[in-house]
């Protein structure tokens, strides 16, 4: 018998938010691939009965590869979650230009080779979810991480973009955007995170149970923008 439970591919899903986000959809009921470039995708791939697909995402062509892999094992695609790594960091005049194309590789081109990818088959199965992983400080830039607030800030234009372009083919997509993530926020000192309205950092699994939601269920929500931050940004 066919099976005909929903897919998704994770891309950068072997560890944190990602790895988070994997779980909660394959406890959803997704049939869930795993995309990231060391051995913690087969590792959770296993755990999850899942397909891992080994790449780095930034290299041409990988992404496509693993969206076409998806597309031929379980014939569609229909929750895609762009997660990411970590960018170089600095004083802005100390970054090159190199620098920056390295933060726009692993935070911005990933989005757009990811969602030109998906269009094909979501569009021939009638449609799709997109959830990009972004930040929360975009909107109010921390200079604690410059490539991705520039990065992602073009991001944010993308999505927006994409969203309005795709919405007619039934495929959404939208950001999450989450504040101060650690694997347990119990052991971040209460001195870090005096600044958060909710006095506490999340979990990954809080940020995974936003982007399964924001994946699956906020059917009528494109092109948005969700924080999850416990009420750190203070733009409205």
């Amino acid at each position: 018998m066919t099976d005909v439970s929903p897919t998704a591919l994770v891309i950068a899903g072997s560890s944190g938010i990602g790895a988070a986000s994997a779980r909660e959809l394959a406890g959803r009921g997704h049939r869930v691939a795993v995309l990231a470039r060391g051995e913690g995708a087969a590792e959770l791939a296993a755990e999850l009965g899942g397909l891992a697909l080994r790449g780095d995402y930034t290299e041409a062509g990988v992404i496509e590869a693993a969206v076409a892999q998806v597309v031929s094992a379980w014939g569609r695609l229909d929750v895609l979650v762009n997660s990411a790594g970590h960018g170089p960091k600095g004083r802005l005049e100390d970054l090159t230009e190199q620098d920056l194309a390295v933060g726009f590789d692993l935070y911005f081109y990933n989005v757009v080779r990811a969602c030109r990818a998906a269009l094909a088959p979501m569009r021939a199965q009638g449609g799709g979810s997109i959830v990009n992983i972004s930040s929360a400080s975009p909107g109010e830039p921390s200079p604690r991480f410059p490539t991705s607030m520039v990065a992602r800030a073009a991001m944010t234009t993308w999505t927006k973009l994409w969203a309005d372009e795709v919405a007619a083919d039934g495929i959404r997509v939208n950001n999450v955007l989450p504040g101060y993530t650690v694997a347990d926020p119990h052991s971040v000192p209460a001195e870090w995170t005096f600044g958060i309205p909710l006095g506490r950092a999340a979990s990954h699994q809080e940020v995974a149970r936003t982007v399964a939601f924001v994946a699956c269920d906020a059917t009528y929500t494109t092109g948005q923008n969700l924080r999850v931050d416990g009420g750190l940004t203070r733009g409205v």
